[in-house]
Order: C-alpha cells, then sequence, then structure tokens
C-alpha cells in the first residue's frame, strides 16, 4: 500500500489526465423514513491508486474486471457521501468527512451544509462509522476548533479503543500511520462528549449499531428505521459499486482484516437484498443511495 505522501502524488498527476469527478455539494433528492428526513451533502471525492484498493485481488482478476468495465488502470474514485438525518428533535450527522488537511478533492462538507442551508450548530449528534481519515479529520476545523461545537458524538467501543490506544500507531504499518495520529488527534478533541456503545446497540432512537468490523476493529453500519421505513448507512463496507456486488469476495487493502471484512459485506449484502432495504454508500456515486439485487451467485447495484 502506498503512504499518503505517495498516492497524494499519484492523485494529483491523475488529475492532469482524468476528467474532474463531478460531486454536487448537496443531493436535493432528499427522502423521507417515517417522520424523519434523510439528505445526503458531500464532502467531495477521492481519487486513490488502485493498487491501494485492490492489491490484494490478483493481478489477473483485476486488470480483467478493469478491462471488461472500461475502468482506469490507476485510479479509483469514489464519492464521499455523509448522511444527514433530521426528525424534527434530532439533527443527525454520519461521519464529518476529511476536513482541509486530507486530500485536496475533499473536504467539502462546510460548503455542503450550507448549500444545504445546515448550520454547524443545528448538529445535534454526530455518529461515527469508523475512525479512517475521509471519517473523522472534519471534526477539528482550520482553527483547531470543534467544527460541531453543539454535538454529542458516538463511537463504538472498540473502534473508539483501537484508535485512542496511543499505542496503535506502533502497531500499525507505517504507511497507515498518519491514519493513526490523526485519528488520535480528532478523538482528543472530542474525548469528553463522545458516548461509546456496543453492537446492536440502540445509539438514538430509531437508530441501531450493525456490527460490520472488518474494515477497521470497531466498523459500524446503522440501521434507520421509523415505522415500515428504514434504510441502512453503510459506512465502508461496501464501497463500489461495481465490485462490491460483483465480487464481494475480494479482499480489500483497505481492510485491516481483510477476510473479515468480506464476512461482514456478505451478510449486509444478503440481508439488504433480502429485506429491500435502501442503502446509503458513503463511497458510492453521489448520492450514494440504491437497493441491493442478488445476481446469479453475487449481486447487484441498482441506484435510486
Amino acid at each position: 500500500m502506498l503512504d499518503r505522501r505517495e498516492f497524494l502524488a499519484t492523485t494529483l498527476a491523475a488529475g492532469a489526465v482524468l476528467p474532474a469527478l463531478h460531486t454536487p455539494a448537496f443531493s436535493k433528492s432528499s427522502f423521507a423514513v417515517g417522520k424523519g428526513t434523510v439528505d445526503i451533502v458531500s464532502d467531495g471525492h477521492l481519487e486513490l491508486p488502485t493498487g491501494m484498493i485492490l492489491g490484494r485481488v490478483p493481478e489477473a482478476d483485476r486488470a480483467a474486471f478493469l478491462a471488461a468495465n472500461n475502468l482506469p488502470k490507476d485510479v479509483v474514485r469514489s464519492s464521499l457521501n455523509l448522511t444527514l438525518y433530521r426528525d424534527g428533535d434530532r439533527t443527525v450527522l454520519f461521519d464529518v468527512g476529511s476536513g482541509t488537511n486530507f486530500m485536496p478533492s475533499a473536504g467539502k462538507l462546510g460548503e455542503a451544509l450550507e448549500t444545504a442551508g445546515i448550520a454547524a450548530d443545528d448538529v445535534t449528534h454526530v455518529v461515527f462509522t469508523h475512525a479512517h481519515p475521509d471519517h473523522i479529520w472534519g471534526v477539528l476545523d482550520d482553527f483547531d476548533e470543534l467544527s460541531f461545537g453543539n454535538a454529542e458524538y458516538l463511537m463504538s467501543a472498540p473502534e473508539w479503543d483501537y484508535w485512542f490506544d496511543p499505542e496503535t500507531v506502533n502497531k500499525v504499518p507505517e504507511n497507515r500511520q498518519s491514519f493513526a495520529v490523526g485519528a488520535r488527534r480528532n478523538m482528543a478533541a472530542i474525548e469528553d462528549k463522545c458516548s461509546k456503545f456496543k453492537a446492536g446497540a440502540e445509539v438514538l432512537p430509531g437508530i441501531a449499531a450493525v456490527d460490520t468490523a472488518g474494515h477497521t476493529p470497531g466498523h459500524t453500519s446503522f440501521h434507520i428505521q421509523q415505522g415500515s421505513d428504514s434504510v441502512m448507512v453503510v459506512g465502508d463496507v461496501i464501497t463500489n459499486p461495481l465490485y462490491s456486488f460483483s465480487s464481494p469476495d475480494w479482499q480489500m487493502g483497505t481492510d485491516s482484516d481483510a477476510a473479515q471484512g468480506v464476512k461482514a459485506r456478505k451478510m449486509l449484502l444478503d440481508r439488504m437484498a433480502s429485506e429491500k432495504m435502501q442503502i446509503i454508500g458513503y463511497h458510492l456515486p453521489h448520492p450514494g443511495t440504491g437497493y441491493v439485487e442478488r445476481k446469479d451467485t453475487a449481486y447487484t447495484y441498482v441506484a435510486s
């Protein structure tokens, strides 16, 4: 896997030859979940080296897939879709994006919220899927103050314990040490405002934590259910509209436990297909909403 400096250099070079990925700051296609409303706001997008994402996939399989789908060989593009849920009493933001110190194409959440007419102080709760840079580095603004000063924060206990442990930086590969340092720095800023939960817990009324560990030790998806309406905020257990569905057995290079990541992905895909539940994918094409359908021995993504 490339380190941060290397993949930033790769993506900047790629930007010279690849068309820009246009991601609207705010999706007007909001939808109701019971008496609540879901909107999708964008933090921008990522363009990462293919080797970083698909480095664990056999080279022949990877090359054949990219060629068959007319995809770039060197760069994987992905949107950054943040879920905002409002029910009249609460304004809940799932993850906080990248901030301005991770990648030039990311860190657009503030602009997106402004476009949506939502003040940062309106956010009552921030719920984390996990603590990778593009999900938590937006905790602090450019002045090292909390971006969402009025919010309560929630994170799974295993995820918190892993990244907040000062020894984690010494245990992870060198190319992920900046991830560990950045996670702990941002988590320290919310230590007194963050509650930890266990898998399966109802973290807020109508919002249940679903254990999807593998991408990170405490990665969590969230099932929002109000009456007969429901949607799943999947985080990074499902990241691509093609291979995450057609090849769920592929081990992802960004997963800390790739085998467990496969199990979590297949479990969630099976559940979504069986329940015909709408999903919101953090890295699926903006706005990241759609459904899962079975196709032969795998699945397919149907955007909505």
